[in-house]
């Protein structure tokens, strides 16, 4: 019988016994529905799976026995970082969700010139806790050990001067392809624009910061199409797709 993965954001080890906090005992009891005494396999994002018994499932609270360490990794070889233009409601989402699936390290969305999404009070930051609530159900989903960093929204033209390794960026009228490059020291930053592409100024900005423009076929790639297909090639020539233990 299948187990339940469950991420929990607190510190691990064996013989230590965790009270899930609301959200997690929520779901443990009225979603997956398990009961006291079945096994749950819980990560921190830290590495690895803990093997764990259900010691208490009730209204009250939900508390687990953590019993066992299971090392595993899937992490792919290929570091990704991910700069990701913001699109509209549940283009975005998806393209978060599918990008942790596809090996993204960390990730970073970024408002753009012809970013249609608009920060208004406190949604920036009700935004971003949804994106991170996708993050970790995506990684319990994907079987993924170590939890992709999301990092806070920030202006593009802050974000391209800290990036490193082999950086790039997605643009339907490029003459390179990924094919063309090799990464450096394992690393790759990919940069994807909104609904809207990039203006001609932050293409600029983004070649002067070193970042090469890359274009993916000879077809115009929708946001939420785009980003995963360059993950998925990247994965392919330089990560894990190609090969498997």
């Amino acid at each position: 019988m299948r187990i339940s993965r469950l991420y929990v954001p607190v510190s691990l080890a064996e013989g230590r016994q965790i009270l899930l906090d609301e959200d997690s005992a929520h779901y443990v009891r009225t979603v997956l529905r398990l009961k006291k005494d079945l096994q749950i396999i819980l990560f921190n994002g830290s590495g690895g799976d803990y093997l764990c018994t259900l010691a208490e499932v009730s209204r009250k609270q939900v508390r687990v026995d953590v019993r066992q360490w299971l090392d595993r990794n899937v992490e792919s070889p290929l570091t990704v970082t991910l700069g990701l233009g913001i699109s509209r409601g549940d283009r975005m989402d998806l393209s978060v969700q599918k990008a942790v699936e596809l090996g993204v390290n960390a990730m970073t969305p970024l408002v753009t010139e012809r970013c249609v999404v608009q920060f208004k009070g406190d949604k920036k930051q009700q935004r971003l806790q949804h994106w991170q609530k996708i993050v970790q159900h995506a990684a319990e989903q994907s079987g993924r050990t170590l939890l992709p960093v999301l990092s806070e929204v920030e202006p593009l033209s802050n974000w391209l001067d800290r990036q490193d390794g082999l950086k790039v960026f997605l643009d339907p009228y490029a003459e390179a392809s990924l094919a063309d490059l090799k990464p450096e020291g394992m690393k790759v930053t990919l940069l994807s624009g909104p609904e809207g592409g990039f203006s001609d100024q932050e293409r600029e900005q983004a070649k002067a910061a070193g970042f090469i423009p890359v274009r993916l076929g000879g077809r115009i790639l929708r946001t939420e199409t785009a980003s995963l297909a360059a993950l998925s090639a990247v994965q392919m020539l330089w990560g894990d797709f190609g090969s498997f233990k």
